[in-house]
């Protein structure tokens, strides 16, 4: 299970003093942690890989919203630190389809829910996103569904 793997990462990173990737190993675990608790179980039980893929791609989301921010405030010492973190992130996180990919699926499914006009664009974006959850970027899906019409 992922969350074991997790928690495994920490005790090597422990032992081999790696200080970049027990940071990014308790964050995760921390992330496990409140996520069982939010949804009222104990904070020693386990989370389904389903579950704890989700949390490790909020997080992932959270440092690519900082690297942008740091970008912008000319702070590159924290840029580098949180590409560092994130590029440990997406080590657990499954490959992300790329744009050609989405759009093929999002073709199929508007040509399957019979959307031709832009008035519709939620419904096609929302049922694109339905089966594309934890494949596809939300705003490479959003981006190639705007581009279609």
């Amino acid at each position: 299970m992922l969350h074991e793997q997790i928690k495994n990462g920490i005790k090597e990173a422990m032992m081999a003093k790696d200080a970049l990737r027990l940071k990014a190993f308790r964050a995760m675990s921390a992330a496990f942690t409140n996520e069982l608790v939010a949804k009222g179980r104990k904070p020693q039980d386990m989370l389904t890989d389903e579950e704890a893929i989700a949390v490790i791609a909020k997080l992932a989301k959270q440092r690519n919203d900082s690297i942008v921010q740091f970008r912008k405030g000319g702070r590159e010492d924290l840029v580098k630190e949180e590409s560092a973190e994130l590029s440990i992130l997406k080590t657990y996180l499954p490959e992300m389809m790329n744009k050609s990919e989405v759009e093929k699926i999002a073709r199929a499914k508007k040509s399957e829910l019979g959307i031709t006009d832009a008035t519709k664009k939620g419904m096609l974006m929302s049922a694109v996103m339905k089966d594309l959850k934890g494949k596809a970027d939300g705003n490479l899906v959003k981006e190639v569904i705007d581009s279609l019409f």
